[in-house]
Protein backbone atom coordinates (compact mmCIF):
# COMPACT_ATOMS: atom_id res chain seq x y z
CA UNK A 1 0.00 0.00 0.00
CA UNK A 2 3.03 2.29 0.47
CA UNK A 3 4.23 2.08 -2.67
CA UNK A 4 0.56 2.87 -4.29
CA UNK A 5 0.82 5.98 -1.71
CA UNK A 6 4.15 6.79 -3.01
CA UNK A 7 3.00 6.07 -7.04
CA UNK A 8 -0.08 8.62 -6.38
CA UNK A 9 1.94 11.30 -4.32
CA UNK A 10 2.48 14.25 -6.84
CA UNK A 11 2.45 11.56 -9.66
CA UNK A 12 2.76 15.01 -11.81
CA UNK A 13 6.25 15.74 -10.65
CA UNK A 14 7.39 12.65 -11.62
CA UNK A 15 5.61 12.79 -14.97
CA UNK A 16 7.44 15.88 -15.53
CA UNK A 17 10.69 14.77 -14.04
CA UNK A 18 10.56 11.26 -16.55
CA UNK A 19 10.20 13.61 -19.57
CA UNK A 20 12.40 16.09 -18.32
CA UNK A 21 15.22 12.61 -18.49
CA UNK A 22 14.29 11.70 -22.09
CA UNK A 23 14.45 15.41 -23.20
CA UNK A 24 18.08 15.56 -22.06
CA UNK A 25 18.93 12.41 -22.80
CA UNK A 26 17.93 13.67 -26.74
CA UNK A 27 19.17 16.93 -26.48
CA UNK A 28 22.46 15.27 -25.33
CA UNK A 29 22.67 13.17 -27.82
CA UNK A 30 20.96 15.25 -30.71
CA UNK A 31 21.48 19.05 -29.45
CA UNK A 32 17.95 19.37 -29.81
CA UNK A 33 14.71 19.06 -28.40
CA UNK A 34 12.11 17.53 -30.45
CA UNK A 35 8.72 18.88 -31.03
CA UNK A 36 7.48 15.43 -30.30
CA UNK A 37 8.33 15.52 -26.73
CA UNK A 38 7.28 19.25 -25.97
CA UNK A 39 3.99 20.22 -27.60
CA UNK A 40 2.52 16.97 -25.93
CA UNK A 41 3.97 18.13 -22.86
CA UNK A 42 2.74 21.10 -23.08
CA UNK A 43 -0.90 19.96 -23.78
CA UNK A 44 -1.09 17.22 -21.14
CA UNK A 45 0.25 20.14 -18.62
CA UNK A 46 -2.64 21.62 -19.31
CA UNK A 47 -5.02 19.31 -19.22
CA UNK A 48 -3.90 18.53 -16.11
CA UNK A 49 -4.34 21.64 -15.19
CA UNK A 50 -7.94 22.14 -15.88
CA UNK A 51 -8.39 17.99 -15.06
CA UNK A 52 -6.91 19.27 -10.98
CA UNK A 53 -8.54 22.46 -10.40
CA UNK A 54 -11.18 23.41 -13.44
CA UNK A 55 -10.70 26.86 -14.85
CA UNK A 56 -8.85 28.31 -11.97
CA UNK A 57 -6.51 25.42 -12.96
CA UNK A 58 -6.67 26.04 -16.50
CA UNK A 59 -5.41 29.54 -15.60
CA UNK A 60 -2.67 28.60 -13.34
CA UNK A 61 -1.29 26.12 -16.39
CA UNK A 62 -1.40 29.13 -19.00
CA UNK A 63 0.46 31.66 -16.54
CA UNK A 64 3.09 29.15 -15.66
CA UNK A 65 3.37 28.07 -19.53
CA UNK A 66 3.74 31.66 -20.13
CA UNK A 67 6.78 31.98 -17.56
CA UNK A 68 8.55 29.07 -18.65
CA UNK A 69 8.00 30.85 -22.25
CA UNK A 70 9.20 33.98 -20.60
CA UNK A 71 12.04 32.90 -19.25
CA UNK A 72 13.87 31.83 -22.21
CA UNK A 73 12.70 33.15 -25.05
CA UNK A 74 15.16 36.34 -25.06
CA UNK A 75 17.70 34.07 -25.16
CA UNK A 76 15.85 32.31 -28.31
CA UNK A 77 15.20 35.60 -29.82
CA UNK A 78 19.19 36.46 -29.99
CA UNK A 79 20.17 32.96 -31.24
CA UNK A 80 21.40 31.48 -27.95
CA UNK A 81 18.93 29.22 -27.53
CA UNK A 82 16.90 26.47 -28.94
CA UNK A 83 13.33 26.85 -29.44
CA UNK A 84 13.11 23.18 -28.06
CA UNK A 85 13.98 24.13 -24.46
CA UNK A 86 11.99 27.37 -24.78
CA UNK A 87 9.12 24.78 -25.10
CA UNK A 88 10.23 22.55 -22.38
CA UNK A 89 10.21 25.55 -20.01
CA UNK A 90 6.97 25.94 -21.34
CA UNK A 91 6.13 22.24 -20.70
CA UNK A 92 7.35 22.46 -16.94
CA UNK A 93 5.38 25.87 -16.33
CA UNK A 94 1.87 24.07 -17.96
CA UNK A 95 2.14 21.03 -15.44
CA UNK A 96 3.65 23.00 -12.22
CA UNK A 97 2.49 26.77 -12.37
CA UNK A 98 4.40 29.89 -12.70
CA UNK A 99 6.42 29.80 -8.94
CA UNK A 100 7.46 26.16 -9.74
CA UNK A 101 8.88 27.32 -13.12
CA UNK A 102 10.48 30.65 -12.01
CA UNK A 103 12.41 28.95 -9.24
CA UNK A 104 12.89 26.07 -11.54
CA UNK A 105 14.30 28.79 -14.10
CA UNK A 106 16.52 29.92 -11.51
CA UNK A 107 18.14 26.83 -10.37
CA UNK A 108 18.36 26.05 -14.32
CA UNK A 109 20.03 28.91 -15.03
CA UNK A 110 22.74 28.27 -11.93
CA UNK A 111 23.33 24.77 -13.62
CA UNK A 112 23.69 25.67 -17.10
CA UNK A 113 26.62 28.89 -15.58
CA UNK A 114 28.03 26.37 -14.02
CA UNK A 115 28.29 23.50 -16.90
CA UNK A 116 29.29 26.12 -19.21
CA UNK A 117 32.16 27.43 -16.96
CA UNK A 118 33.02 23.58 -16.48
CA UNK A 119 33.13 22.72 -20.58
CA UNK A 120 35.14 25.54 -21.15
CA UNK A 121 37.74 24.91 -18.30
CA UNK A 122 37.89 21.21 -19.44
CA UNK A 123 39.00 21.86 -23.28
CA UNK A 124 40.87 24.33 -21.81
CA UNK A 125 39.39 27.05 -23.88
CA UNK A 126 38.81 29.90 -21.09
CA UNK A 127 40.60 32.96 -22.87
CA UNK A 128 38.75 32.15 -26.51
CA UNK A 129 35.80 31.77 -24.62
CA UNK A 130 35.94 35.06 -22.08
CA UNK A 131 36.84 37.11 -25.42
CA UNK A 132 33.54 35.46 -27.11
CA UNK A 133 31.81 36.26 -23.89
CA UNK A 134 32.22 40.02 -23.87
CA UNK A 135 31.77 40.25 -27.91
CA UNK A 136 28.62 38.52 -27.54
CA UNK A 137 27.90 41.41 -24.51
CA UNK A 138 29.40 44.04 -26.71
CA UNK A 139 26.85 43.22 -29.89
CA UNK A 140 23.93 43.04 -27.17
CA UNK A 141 24.66 46.44 -25.79
CA UNK A 142 25.35 47.52 -29.33
CA UNK A 143 23.06 45.81 -31.45
CA UNK A 144 19.64 47.08 -30.30
CA UNK A 145 17.54 44.91 -33.01
CA UNK A 146 16.78 40.80 -32.29
CA UNK A 147 16.43 39.71 -35.40
CA UNK A 148 20.01 40.71 -36.23
CA UNK A 149 21.47 39.41 -33.08
CA UNK A 150 20.32 36.50 -34.10
CA UNK A 151 21.54 36.37 -37.72
CA UNK A 152 24.70 37.26 -35.72
CA UNK A 153 24.75 34.28 -33.41
CA UNK A 154 23.48 31.79 -36.33
CA UNK A 155 27.33 32.75 -38.10
CA UNK A 156 28.59 32.14 -35.12
CA UNK A 157 26.83 29.53 -33.53
CA UNK A 158 28.96 26.47 -35.81
CA UNK A 159 32.54 28.07 -34.36
CA UNK A 160 30.79 27.68 -30.43
CA UNK A 161 30.72 25.41 -27.87
CA UNK A 162 27.18 24.46 -27.38
CA UNK A 163 25.45 23.41 -24.20
CA UNK A 164 23.04 20.99 -24.50
CA UNK A 165 20.23 23.41 -22.41
CA UNK A 166 17.76 20.21 -22.25
CA UNK A 167 20.47 19.25 -19.50
CA UNK A 168 20.65 21.89 -17.46
CA UNK A 169 17.29 22.12 -17.36
CA UNK A 170 16.31 18.61 -16.27
CA UNK A 171 19.07 18.66 -13.54
CA UNK A 172 18.08 22.09 -12.17
CA UNK A 173 14.31 21.01 -12.16
CA UNK A 174 14.76 17.57 -11.09
CA UNK A 175 16.86 18.98 -8.57
CA UNK A 176 14.34 21.63 -7.19
CA UNK A 177 11.99 19.30 -7.53
CA UNK A 178 14.12 17.03 -4.87
CA UNK A 179 15.13 19.69 -2.60
CA UNK A 180 11.59 20.75 -2.36
CA UNK A 181 10.71 17.19 -1.27
CA UNK A 182 8.42 17.30 -4.22
CA UNK A 183 9.99 14.44 -5.86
Amino acid sequence: METIDWILNNWNVRVVSLILILAAWIDGRDLKVPNWITYPMVLSGLLYSVLSAGYAGLGEGLLGMTVGLLTLLPLYAVGGMGAGDVKLMAGIGAWMGWKVTLVSFCVTAIVGALMSVGMVLYRRAGALHTGRFFMILGEWARVRNPVVLSEIAAVRKPQMLLLPYGIPICIGTIGYFMYSNML
